[in-house]
């Protein structure tokens, strides 16, 4: 059946280096000397471990659980006991550590009992829960988890299930070879997201550079009855990004503002159909996934590989050459350089380039941007990577945020085809962490802030409430000690009263009772303040007096009249206070 296709903007065809892995069949990778299994594996929680070092563990046992709805559980790859639960170093371009059971194989490789179900016997919520339990994420890349993406919209109909075989990335053919091999089981896994989703129609689409695995998966389709197209979409990266892949095959274009699923439209990966399919018909949960080993090796091939896997280990069985120095972790445009061959091999882990610098030349220096559009063109979200790049250059991270460099997919179209050789990528990653790190400085800061104003609110209320018990307590004392003086006054008032008349002037010590029998001690109180207030104006009275002058004494007569009419004339006034005024010596003291 012939459909109309749509074309998205951008995009570049770079050498495919497809074929040298395609020779042979998918082989199972030998048992590892060890296996390293990260916790964090997909998007969402960590999950934390159930098991300790010293456990014994089966294959698929759980060792990790999920920590929330978007996250997924982690199980034992083989049977062995647990070494430890410790840091260590991950598979990502920062070499940083992250939390990991590593498991010491003991060569049986015994499963855990495993329990198939008929998913059509259960109820939607069911399966979800069941591939969470699990571990099923997405394995083209974004390892979200599946079980997430398996809830249609409410409000809007699911029209299109689109199903990812583009696999448009160079070097990559575990997608390939799992389609030509098991394509079977890939058709049962898309049955079981078309009952969860109710799609109107279903669109498996498949780059045309791949026409063998787009016969097995017709074949496929056909044996089994069900009405899945198979579509082959021209060759051009990035085809196998999911908005890309969604624009070719219906013409609706996904915003970066809103998800797929508000348009009518759910696009998975081969693969995760795949290892949903044997969860629930086989009750195995993900242990291994399908990687492409090829580069600078003697023998590229794809192997099912157990997760947690050492990548060096994994490198050796394809032979490489004595020039490798180091291993990509994906493909050339999109794929990163591991910080060390001993980081194990994990879900989001689609093939693995030996890399030498034969097979990848050293860049020539970088040169100053001539501004001549050609990122632009070839940027499929149809962004100003230019702009961009001289934004990110100069920290000017407010104007990239401007730019929209979140809806940068950092397919590395752009540095493709810069002929400035400049890294745009490398750039735009930049910014992104450091917008992501004073996110997280800003929200720090105001989290510390609202708990010191709540620390405050509390040291305050804490204090009131402090404040209010010792008020309480000492209204009640003085109450008690107000009615043991009142009671001891009524005794002595009337010592020889009968018992009748003194019990009836015993009253219960009510509020009027208490205030009444506190006017004594107010009184008192007060007259203590009249007595100080008396004795400090005594003081301040024999103070004034120690510094009067003394040169009086020796006074003549007349002086001494004189003196005295002075003295009747400033009190006439109201100068001077006549209780103060020293009495004038009688006249016959005036003599001599």
């Amino acid at each position: 059946m012939l459909m109309n296709l749509f074309k998205f903007k951008g995009g570049v065809k770079p050498p495919t280096n497809k074929t040298q892995s395609l020779g042979l069949s998918i082989a199972q990778a030998p048992l590892p000397s060890k296996l390293v299994v990260p916790l964090h594996q997909s998007i969402g929680g960590t999950p934390r471990p159930v098991v300790q070092a010293g456990d014994k563990v089966l294959k698929g046992q759980l060792i990790g659980e999920a920590d929330g709805w978007i996250s997924a559980a982690v199980h034992a790859p083989t049977s062995g006991t647990v070494l430890e639960v410790a840091m260590h170093v991950q598979p990502h371009p920062s070499g940083l550590d992250a939390m990991c059971v590593v498991i010491e194989p003991d060569g049986k490789d015994e499963w855990i009992a495993r329990q198939p179900v008929d998913y059509q016997a259960l109820t939607p919520e069911q399966v979800r829960e069941r591939l969470q339990q699990a571990g099923v994420v997405g394995l083209g890349g974004a390892v979200f988890p599946t079980h997430g993406k398996l809830t249609a919209s409410k409000t809007v109909p699911m029209d299109e299930l689109v199903i990812n075989g583009a696999e448009c990335e160079p070097f990559i053919t575990c997608d390939d070879l799992l389609m030509r091999e098991r394509a079977e089981e890939v058709v049962r896994g898309i049955g079981v997201f078309r009952d969860l989703l109710q799609p109107k129609k279903v669109l498996i689409g498949i780059e045309d550079n791949k026409p063998e695995a787009a016969a097995a998966m017709r074949a496929a389709v056909d044996a089994l009855g069900e009405p899945f197209l198979v579509v082959q979409v021209p060759t051009l990266y990035p085809a196998g990004g999911a908005k890309q892949l969604i624009r070719v095959l219906t013409g609706k274009e996904v915003p970066a503002s809103k998800r797929s699923t508000d348009l009518g439209v759910q696009c998975f990966n081969v693969a995760t159909a795949y290892t949903a399919w044997r969860a629930i018909a086989h009750g195995e949960p993900v242990v291994s996934r399908l990687v492409t080993v090829t580069g600078n090796v003697g023998e590229p091939r794809n192997y099912e590989v157990l997760i947690g896997t050492p990548m060096g280990e994994l490198l050796q069985l394809a032979q490489p050459q004595p020039d490798t120095d180091g291993i990509v972790m994906g493909g050339p445009m999109m794929g990163f350089l591991v910080p060390d061959a001993k980081v194990p091999v994990v879900k989001a882990t689609n093939c693995l380039i030996a890399h030498s610098e034969r097979l990848f030349p050293p860049k020539a220096p970088e040169m100053p941007c001539i501004r001549c559009g050609a990122c632009a063109q070839a940027c499929p979200h149809e962004l100003q990577p230019f702009e961009m790049y001289w934004f990110s250059r100069a920290k000017n991270f407010g104007k990239t945020q401007e730019y929209h460099i979140f809806d940068c997919i950092e397919c590395g179209c752009c540095s493709f085809v810069c002929p400035s050789r400049i890294p745009l990528v490398q750039y735009f990653r930049f910014a992104k962490s450091e917008i992501w790190a004073r996110e997280r400085d800003k929200n720090a800061a105001e989290g510390a802030k609202a708990r010191f104003e709540f620390k405050q609110l509390r040291d305050e209320r804490e204090k009131a409430e402090k404040a209010e018990k010792l008020a309480k307590a000492a209204a009640a004392q003085a109450a008690k000690k107000a009615a043991e003086a009142a009671a001891a006054a009524a005794a002595e008032a009337s010592p020889t009263a009968p018992d009748s008349a003194a019990a009836a002037t015993q009253v219960p010590a009510s509020a009027a009772t208490v205030e009444a029998t506190a006017t004594p001690a107010v009184d008192a109180e007060k007259e203590a303040k009249k007595a100080a207030i008396a004795a400090a104006m005594a003081r301040a009275k024999a103070q004034r007096e120690a510094v009067q002058p003394k040169n009086t004494e020796q006074l003549s007569a007349v002086q001494q009249r004189e003196q005295a009419e002075i003295e009747a004339r400033r009190q006439a006034a109201h100068l001077t206070d006549p209780a103060q005024a020293e009495p004038a010596a009688p006249a016959s003291e005036k003599t001599d």
